[in-house]
């Protein structure tokens, strides 16, 4: 078997993964990649960019021995221009991106590139992803729309949304970058992520511009990884949801009109005031936390998200 990029051989899958702050969970995720190489008859490479963080990640990731390349940033940046940087940097001719807290479960490569061996005219292959406790995470949607933002507001959106469903690799409109196998050549081809998107909404647009360029995204249920979703547990919810809304936004003025973007800010904000009455009276919930995504969805550029935490990260180690 060969688990390394080996002098003379071509690559045939290399392991993307971007780590944040994430040395536990990057290390959980190593392990998963190198019990997946030796599994393999292919050569492959892992290349780990490792955001700035204040961990030890980034000499963790070295010390790890299925680690090919570990390029440790003195300054953080976004999702789709750290994804943009190991897909330059990669020579396999087919890439698995992955965050730090991703981990694949036994045999999800194999299943990835082979449902993009059976299916040439997709560029694209996202895994099922499940949470720690073994239920399944929504990991497949329709792109936003005046329409399915609609249905979110009908409360229809697992029903006619989610595309995540099923036991059959199906096509659909983007999955998740979590667990994200692309062809390289394809990335090239529509010049990477877009890096306005500094996180969330950056794969929509990745895989939008595929589908603009005439390659398909599946999903496929068989490869399946856990997602311990560290973003989303991380601090500062608050920026979380501005950047959240601000990118929803982005997405849709870059691919749609002025008019469609604000009726998805409309409909998108009613929906979450919506949730926000209803978790007055349910135990568990915060109405607070749903009323932050409606004054973030109304006015998405009026707030700090991520991207002025990153600056402000950036900033306090340059001090």
């Amino acid at each position: 078997m060969l688990s390394h990029n080996v002098a003379g051989v071509d690559v045939e899958v290399s392991y993307c993964v971007v780590n944040t702050e994430g040395r536990e969970l990057l290390l959980r995720c190593l392990n998963a990649i190198a019990r997946e190489q030796a599994t393999l008859d292919v050569a492959t490479e892992v290349l780990v960019i490792d955001n700035a963080s204040n961990d030890g990640s980034a000499g963790a990731a070295r010390r790890h021995p299925a680690t090919t390349e570990v390029v440790a940033l003195e300054r953080r940046r976004g999702k789709g221009e750290n994804d943009s940087d190991l897909l330059q940097r990669a020579r396999g001719r087919l890439c698995l991106l992955l965050n730090e807290d991703s981990e694949l479960l036994p045999g999800a490569t194999k299943t990835l590139r082979a449902a993009l061996d059976a299916h040439p005219d997709a560029a694209a292959a996202g895994a099922r992803l499940v949470r720690p406790n073994g239920l399944q995470q929504a990991s497949a949607w329709r792109f936003p729309t005046p329409r399915t933002a609609l249905v979110g507001a009908l409360f229809l959106h697992r029903r006619y949304t989610v595309q995540s469903r099923g036991r059959e690799v199906r096509e659909v409109d983007w999955a998740q970058s979590a667990a994200l196998m692309v062809r390289r050549d394809a990335a090239e081809q529509i010049g990477w992520f877009d890096p306005a998107f500094f996180v969330y909404s950056d794969e929509v647009d990745f895989c939008k511009r595929l589908g603009d360029a005439g390659w398909q995204t599946l999903y496929v249920p068989q490869a399946v990884a856990i997602h311990h979703e560290q973003l989303s547990t991380a601090a500062v919810p608050e920026r979380r949801i501005v950047e959240l809304s601000r990118n929803r936004d982005r997405y849709m003025r870059k691919h749609h009109t002025r008019r469609a973007a604000w009726a998805v800010r409309l409909l998108t904000a009613a929906t979450y005031a919506a949730r926000a009455l209803v978790a007055v009276v349910l135990p568990g919930h915060d109405p607070r936390r749903y009323w932050r995504h409606v004054t973030a969805t109304l006015h998405p550029a009026q707030k700090e998200g991520l991207r002025e935490a990153a600056s402000e990260h950036n900033r306090g180690r340059r001090l």
